[in-house]
């Protein structure tokens, strides 16, 4: 298990256990782990930043967590945005390529503009995508298996992809809770996040789909460093500062 992972599954346990007591201090928390309190207070600002917890003098307090959103409701936010982006977006994609769509709603605006495309091969965990191309007899998708995940209606947990060793991924469209310089593309979902990395590793491009509300904002777990991306596709409100800063790492950086 890395170091990432490790992280995020300690910030999740952070998480739980301010779910039952409410309030707890910096030095109940790191007896509690095992860890140093100034590792404990390092969680405690990342939480913070996140809404996720209240600092206090000498710990946190629990917030009022917001539930997940389905992926319903989340389709329709930003709406008109993730259609302009996922247009562009598919616009990259040739007939004989094979591609990664995760299961974000901003990736699957992609589906639509597909659909005349020939040879195509999508590696996709996302259940709304397959059914999306169910149409297109030229489309050959591919599922790894896992456990079904309601919240983004897709698959996710162990499996080994044996089958995406023998694959040459061209592309893989991603969305992203957040996006910073010193985080890179992070997500909140253990699970989703760990299947993006592979897919990461598997694509010799890495294009991330993002409207404006995501720049700047950091999940519990980065799934790619911005060395790993190659091009960030997202809206005409995205920060220019933020967005400037990015271009300077060396990260294509197209607004739609």
């Amino acid at each position: 298990m890395g170091k990432e992972h490790r992280l995020a599954q300690r910030r999740q346990a952070i998480l739980t256990a301010f779910d039952g007591a409410g309030q707890l201090s910096v030095a109940e928390l790191s007896s509690h782990f095992g860890v140093s309190e100034v590792t404990i207070r390092t969680d405690l600002r990342a939480l913070s930043r996140q809404g996720l917890l209240v600092r206090t003098r000498g710990g946190a307090t629990a917030v009022m967590a917001q539930p997940e959103l389905s992926f319903d409701i989340r389709q329709q936010q930003q709406a008109e945005q993730k259609t302009r982006i996922g247009r562009a977006a598919a616009a990259l994609v040739q007939d004989g390529d094979a591609i990664a769509l995760d299961a974000s709603t901003t990736a699957i605006a992609m589906i639509p503009y597909l659909e005349n495309r020939r040879d195509l091969t999508v590696v996709t965990n996302s259940l709304k995508a397959a059914m999306g191309l169910l149409r297109n007899r030229h489309v050959n998708v591919i599922m790894p298996g896992g456990r079904l995940r309601r919240d983004s209606i897709s698959l996710v947990g162990p499996n080994e992809h044996k089958e995406l060793a023998q694959i040459h991924l061209l592309m893989g469209f991603f969305g992203a809770r957040g996006v910073t310089l010193e985080q890179g593309l992070t997500d909140v979902n253990l699970e989703e996040a760990e299947w993006k990395r592979r897919m990461v590793a598997s694509c010799r491009s890495v294009i991330t789909l993002l409207d404006a509300t995501k720049w700047g904002q950091v999940g519990v777990i980065t799934f790619a460093p911005l060395q790993q991306v190659s091009q960030i596709i997202t809206d005409r409100d995205a920060p220019a500062e933020l967005v400037d800063a990015v271009r300077r790492q060396g990260v294509e950086v197209t607004i739609v």
